[in-house]
């Protein structure tokens, strides 16, 4: 059942292979052999982006995937699977967890986070909600819409927490997030070390996501030289 998805992710790691258009890695086949090495190196699931790449990774790795949907829309700086629209066309891949965007910030077309969270469950009861959030607040609303577990994906990624990170006072953001709800809390956004990521099981989160400290080179890249060229 997909249910037993988060028994099977509790304590664990969860490997996020994204690669968007710009970038260098962008590629279905590309993504999918880093799920693969992500799998060899021990991780319990994927979070991936868009369907062509949760499709193929999929076929490359028995593990359960994460599966979300960036796309832009005019008058809204939400992006991650944001409308409807994206959970069907994610759901050709039949993936155990879809997540989304469910901060306070204004959504495509004015639709409430309820009435989405209402059409998705009519629609996919099996479906297992992962709810990418920015604020303890927006952790309080996402956990009394019936999501089934809640991200810190996007702290620091809005305006009203720009340039918090999660390892900020001790991790006290990430402390309140549990303390406020009663479902799985999975520690996601900027966790770049494997230190930071014991940490946070360490405060009670039930897993942690990690992407750009694994997959993205050019990130890692860019850390190395900025250490290197840092005056001593």
């Amino acid at each position: 059942m997909k249910a037993d998805m988060l028994v099977k992710i509790k304590g664990q790691l969860i490997v996020s292979c994204q690669a968007l258009e710009n970038e260098p890695l962008h590629s279905p086949w590309i993504m999918s052999r880093m799920a693969v090495a992500a799998a060899e190196g021990g991780a319990a699931a994927i979070r991936a982006n868009s369907l062509p790449d949760v499709q193929q990774i999929q076929e490359a790795v028995d593990l359960p995937v994460i599966a979300i949907l960036k796309r832009d829309y005019s008058g809204s700086e939400v992006f991650i699977t944001a409308t409807l629209q994206e959970v069907d066309e994610l759901m050709a891949a039949n993936p155990p967890m879809i997540a989304m965007d469910a901060t306070m910030r204004r959504r495509p077309g004015e639709l409430q986070l309820s009435e989405l969270v209402a059409a998705i469950r009519e629609r996919y009861p099996d479906l297992l909600l992962m709810a990418d959030i920015a604020t303890v607040a927006e952790a309080r609303h996402a956990a009394s819409l019936g999501f089934d577990c809640i991200g810190t994906t996007l702290h620091g990624y809005t305006r009203e927490t720009e340039g918090q990170s999660l390892a900020d006072k001790g991790y006290a953001f990430l402390q309140e997030v549990i303390e406020a709800v009663k479902v799985p809390v999975i520690a996601e956004g900027n966790v770049a070390t494997p230190e930071m990521a014991a940490d946070c099981l360490k405060l009670g989160a039930h897993a942690v996501v990690v992407g750009g400290a694994i997959t993205r080179p050019q990130q890692i890249t860019r850390r190395f030289v900025k250490a290197m060229s840092s005056p001593t």
